[in-house]
């Protein structure tokens, strides 16, 4: 017999309002596990190797307390281009309300053209779970203890 996994896809009621000529976000296939976004642009913005943008996508959304929405560059674009976002995966709380804009940068050796509608990332809604911090004159000691960047070899 094979192994039965659990398969119930956990869904969160997402509030969306959109700007006019927004693209509703849209997972394509039934495994994704990231919604695409897509640029609202009024015209193509031309994105020069080593240069950053901020990119609009026309969306605002209203998302449960107690979950995060990360925005998250799509691989064909890093790739194909070497399109990818600073701050990634970017982080949505779920007090906030504004337009939910991309910081795309060029890491590519060609200019890169972001046209409107074009699928540029991908929305994931994750479950946040808040720390208690709790002050103390020492920690536990493990065996890694206080090794840094690099420390394991390569």
């Amino acid at each position: 017999m094979s192994d039965e996994r659990n398969k119930e896809v956990f869904m969160i009621k997402v509030k969306v309002r959109m700007t006019e000529g927004a693209s509703l976000p849209e997972y394509q296939s039934k495994g994704s596990a990231g919604a695409d976004l897509c640029a609202l642009l009024d015209e193509p913005v031309i994105l020069s190797p080593g240069k950053t943008k901020l990119i609009p996508t026309g969306i605002f959304i209203e998302i449960p307390e107690g979950y995060e929405a990360q925005i998250r560059p799509r691989s064909g674009l890093a790739l194909k281009h070497g399109i990818t976002f600073l701050n990634s995966p970017g982080t949505i709380d779920s007090d906030y309300r504004g337009e939910i804009k991309i910081i795309m940068t060029n890491l590519g050796e060609e200019n890169f053209t972001v046209e409107n509608g074009m699928r540029i990332g991908q929305i994931v809604f994750a479950r946040v779970f808040k720390g208690e911090f709790i002050k103390s004159d020492e920690l536990n000691n493990t065996e890694r203890d206080k090794g840094g960047f690099g420390h394991s070899g390569i």
